[in-house]
């Protein structure tokens, strides 16, 4: 009896110790994977502000003089394309990044992720010179080793969400067939752009100039203008300002309670006192700004922030 009463006592401390061990593994678990989450916010938001702060940028053998009208020298035909734009809930083609883009089906990885292309100019290391200073880089971090032959002669960085490895990762695409991912667990990418006096869809009228400030946040397809490529060129020219709002996931079994949960990327600002969580800036008609997340054991992770655009986005 007494070696009972001992075996019963002991398979109960036990249980206990290993219930113990269970609750602190999955606590280091969560713990680490939280410290991965914030690593990977705070390297794609210093990234994507570097990126947002180059935009526009041009040589200042092209910044110095006007373009007589809007069309492409050397290195391309047709109109010039914008320094800011972007596709909403799109996937772009791997071997034309550029032109060529998908519309996401319900329930696809990344389903409502947008597309961000941001072009800018390498810099001379003094004019003339035929020489880069290597200050202005792409979206994989590479610097530009050549100046640039004409004025729309600029370098080019698409950000998009597609699958890497298994899992849904935030890609770089710097040319043709040259997609490379920058941090893996993106399930969600959205941009918004700040305008000024841009109405949605329409093209902008008289000669005043737009304000430097946003007035409002429009989608990329708000900016375009159907069948008006000038006038869908203008609009872009007016973007002063990006939201962006990322979801980040980690691994499974990352979590602590395995529920399902609503997410907001653009944060959790109300629209008004009884707005819902997240109405400022989600909208049941752009699809990835309010995300349902299923109960798979994975702690996520928002990130919302804001890039003021520095450089004049004048074609």
């Amino acid at each position: 009896m007494e070696l009972l009463v001992a075996m019963v006592i002991s398979l109960v401390i036990a249980l206990a110790a290993i219930s113990a061990l269970i609750v602190s593994r999955r606590g280091l678990t969560t713990v680490d994977a939280a410290g991965q989450l914030g690593d990977n916010a705070r390297f794609v938001s210093t990234l994507l502000l570097r990126l947002g702060a180059q935009a526009g940028f041009r040589d200042i053998e092209y910044a110095a003089t006007p373009r007589a009208n809007n069309t492409v020298g050397l290195s391309g035909a047709g109109t010039a394309a914008p320094n800011v734009s972007g596709v909403n809930n799109a996937l772009p083609s791997y071997t034309d990044p550029y032109n060529s883009y998908t519309t996401r089906t319900t329930g696809s990885v990344g389903y409502g992720s947008d597309i961000l292309i941001l072009r800018y100019q390498a810099a001379e290391t003094f004019p003339e010179s035929g020489e880069s200073d290597k200050t202005m880089i792409d979206c994989l971090g590479n610097p530009s080793a050549t100046v640039p032959i004409d004025r729309d002669d600029r370098m080019v960085s698409v950000l998009y969400v597609d699958v890497s490895q298994g899992e849904p990762s935030l890609m770089c695409s710097t040319g043709p067939s040259n997609a490379q991912p920058i941090i893996q667990g993106v399930e969600s990418f959205q941009v918004l752009y700040g305008v000024s006096g841009v109405i949605p869809n329409t093209a902008p009228t008289g000669t005043a100039l737009a304000a430097s400030v946003a007035d409002r946040y429009l989608r990329a397809d708000q900016i375009v203008v159907s069948g008006d490529a000038a006038g869908t060129s203008a609009n872009w020219s007016r973007v002063r300002s990006l939201r962006i709002g990322m979801l980040l996931r980690g691994a499974q079994g990352s979590v602590q309670k395995n529920v399902a949960e609503t997410f907001f990327p653009f944060g959790l600002a109300k629209a008004s006192a009884t707005g819902a969580a997240g109405s400022a800036m989600s909208s049941a008609s752009d699809p990835g700004t309010i995300f349902n997340a299923p109960a798979d054991g994975r702690l996520r992770q928002i990130v919302t922030f804001t890039i003021h655009l520095r450089n004049d986005q004048g074609l």
